[in-house]
């Protein structure tokens, strides 16, 4: 073992100091500067490497699939500013609140469309936290059952396209984002459906626990309830299938969807009369901040691979992966077992610039498809991100639950859908189809 050593003392140092709170991109170029000099002192690293780093950086910025994430972030941020998402779930929940559990499964409905529509963990839990938790706490739901379903619901966001996530793994991984898009759907519907399952299978266990909505609660009916469903569901669900339907046929790049998208959902929001500077200006506001945040950890992250790479760390981690006892189920599993412990403390964005790039290689000598792989570990972050104590989704639910609904009882709601998500992880993982399926037939 020559200077490895370094690159291993490297990332141990690079994943102490993001879990202490430092910022990650400070963390990745601190550590890239500090161990490239002890590496070039010690005849470790060779200072030309350096001279790669501009071609990298202008190679990442080349790709325009970068350019979805402002478009897909802002759609996201009308949708959740302009009342939209609220009209959803008034009028959904409405529509199934005559059923046991009714409430829930609209949470369910919504938090997947919403999900679909933003792309964005952080926004969808916030968003259905905020309006469905206090009416679900109202009609005396259980608060474990109540703080599940909107935290594994808005979770969802990190799979189902146009997800963040997918966006940010097609260009660390190096696979088409609509090939992730496609692959991505069957899972992330797949996991909505189970919930429903959950959900409806407790509400006829112990109806107590998700009981029907009242019938004064219901205040519309008839052709006005049929007639509300129509004005606030259809346009949002056409947009969300025309955005994916333009990347999914080929009619559109995922970049000129998210255009069509954002446009969308600001000419929603004007027929839904709520359309101002004011939510302009928040939406772009968002946006800038997410996109700003993926871009300074994008540079920063290259150097750091650069840095690293040079100390022999990428080639020795490699080795590791692709020797492991049982070879290709033995790298699936260690893989997925890291990401999800990583994950709890992690945020997707600091996963898919650190671990998967140490991954991709030592998958690709194993000959696994990457798509499959990335689907996994979107999958997995999902799990990662409602896990007791530290999951992130609990704590955007927790900063707008209301006070009668305690965190213990945010954090002992997640742990059932954890176990769903597993579920649907081992499906996918034994069942590479419900990946490969519709990215085949799109290829064919």
């Amino acid at each position: 073992m020559g200077f490895e050593w370094l690159a291993i003392v490297m990332f141990v140092l690079f994943l102490f100091l993001i879990l202490s709170g430092y910022p990650v991109a400070y963390s990745f170029a601190g550590t890239a500067i500090v161990f490239g000099g002890i590496g070039l002192a010690l005849g470790a690293f060779d200072l030309n490497l350096l001279k790669l780093l501009p071609n990298r950086w202008f190679g990442a910025m080349s790709d325009f699939t970068l350019l979805a994430i402002p478009f897909f972030v802002f759609m996201g941020a009308i949708f959740e500013k302009s009342g939209l998402a609220e009209k959803l779930l008034n009028t959904i929940g409405i529509l199934l609140g005559p059923l046991p559990g009714g409430l829930a499964l609209a949470v369910i409905v919504v938090g997947t469309l919403l999900a679909a529509a933003t792309g964005v963990v952080a926004a969808t839990v916030i968003v259905m936290g905020i309006l469905s938790l206090p009416i679900m706490v109202r009609y005396n739901y259980d608060h474990k059952l109540a703080t599940g379903v909107i935290t594994a619901s808005g979770t969802l966001a990190q799979l189902l396209p146009p997800s963040l996530v997918l966006v940010v793994l097609s260009s660390t991984v190096g696979v088409s984002v609509g090939d992730l898009f496609l692959g991505a759907l069957i899972p992330g519907v797949m996991l909505a459906v189970i919930y429903g399952l959950y959900v409806v299978f407790v509400a006829i266990k112990d109806p107590s626990r998700a009981p029907a909505l009242p019938p004064e609660a219901r205040t519309m009916k008839g052709w006005a309830l049929v007639r509300e469903s129509l004005i606030v569901i259809v346009p949002p669900v056409l947009l969300i299938f025309a955005v994916l339907g333009s990347i999914f046929t080929g009619i559109a790049t995922p970049t000129e969807a998210g255009a069509v998208g954002a446009a969308g959902a600001c000419l929603l929001a004007i027929l839904n009369h709520n359309f101002n500077w004011d939510i302009i200006k928040a939406a772009g506001r968002s946006t800038a901040n997410i996109t700003a945040l993926v871009l300074m950890i994008l540079f920063c992250s290259t150097f750091f691979a650069l840095v690293f790479d040079g100390l022999g760390g990428q080639t020795w981690i490699t080795n590791i992966l692709s020797s492991l006892p049982g070879g290709y189920w033995g790298f699936i599993i260690v893989s997925n077992i890291a990401v999800f412990l990583l994950g709890i403390n992690l945020e997707f964005l600091e996963i898919s610039f650190i671990v998967m790039p140490l991954f991709v290689p030592a998958a690709q000598a194993l000959n696994v498809d990457l798509v499959w792989f990335s689907v996994m570990m979107a999958i997995n972050l999902n799990m990662a991100f409602i896990s007791p104590p530290v999951g992130f989704s609990l704590f955007y639910l927790q900063s707008v639950a209301p006070p009668e609904v305690e965190t213990l009882d945010i954090h002992r709601g997640a742990i059932p859908f954890m176990g769903l998500q597993g579920v649907g992880l081992i499906l996918v993982m034994l069942f590479p189809q419900t990946v490969l399926w519709l990215v085949n037939a799109a290829s064919t």
